[in-house]
């Protein structure tokens, strides 16, 4: 992932792996994330999952966050800006729509159909002092504050049936997109697709799940080496505790700020 030169204080490990039943029958993941760390402490992230259903879900995935995440490095996201509800509001769904146009563009050019690149985006801009979320279809975004407490910002979205969900492509994406704005003294978010949320949730109370976040938060803040880290997190991704409970793709995005 890019960084900008400026020294941050975020710290961040991110990975994605195959799910298990994609692995047996020789499948792609379909999971695709990417972040990048701005100026000024400002974390931009996306994820998303390429419906199985969807012959070239992986390239929607794909092409949804790479679009995202390039479409935000490009704003100017000033201290001014961050103080702006309507503004990063905004920000989060015109950031959505671009994607959305990248994937119909790959559509048109590979004689494809939009639904054939159907994906799910969830986006996040986090600094020390807000997290801002976007996301359309399941999967999940969360942030602690100083004060220890969990927030769920987004809940995975169903639709009409069960194990139903509105993706990127779908007509009404865009109007149905949950936006959420948290101002707090941000410690840790994190981002995760379907695969994990029955783990990482509370469905009954829309709540995170305390044990399942506490030890991950802790882990990427005392995460001194990148590369090791993310070693680490595709390990735990694949451990028989996880793929017990899911055969899902799994992508995880966790970051962690310091004031060291």
């Amino acid at each position: 992932m890019n960084t900008s030169k400026q020294i941050s204080q975020w710290r961040i490990v991110a990975a994605s792996v195959c799910g298990t039943s994609h692995s047996k029958n020789q499948q792609l993941c379909q999971d695709a994330h990417h972040w990048q760390l701005l100026a000024n402490n400002v974390l931009i992230i996306a994820a998303a999952d390429g419906a199985g259903s969807a012959k070239l879900g992986k390239v929607g995935s794909m092409i949804a966050v790479e679009t995202a995440i390039e479409h935000l490095s490009l704003q100017e996201i000033t201290n001014d800006a961050l103080a702006n509800d309507d503004f990063l509001r905004h920000l989060l769904t015109d950031t959505m729509l671009v994607a959305r146009q990248a994937i119909e563009t790959e559509a048109d050019a590979g004689n494809n159909q939009l639904h054939d690149l159907a994906t799910t985006l969830i986006l996040m801009i986090a600094t020390p002092q807000i997290a801002a979320v976007a996301q359309v279809g399941d999967g999940l975004a969360v942030a602690k504050n100083s004060m220890g407490n969990l927030i769920a910002l987004t809940i995975p979205s169903s639709g009409e049936y069960i194990n139903e969900t509105t993706f990127l492509t779908s007509p009404s994406a865009l109007e149905t997109a949950q936006v959420k704005l948290w101002r707090e003294e941000i410690v840790n978010v994190g981002v995760l697709t379907d695969g994990l949320q029955m783990l990482a949730l509370n469905m009954m109370v829309g709540e995170p799940h305390k044990p399942f976040f506490l030890p991950l938060f802790e882990f990427v803040a005392n995460a001194e080496d990148r590369i090791l880290a993310k070693e680490q997190l595709m390990k735990f991704l694949s451990s028989e505790r996880i793929t017990q409970r899911t055969d899902d793709d799994l992508t995880l995005v966790l970051g962690a700020f310091s004031n060291s």
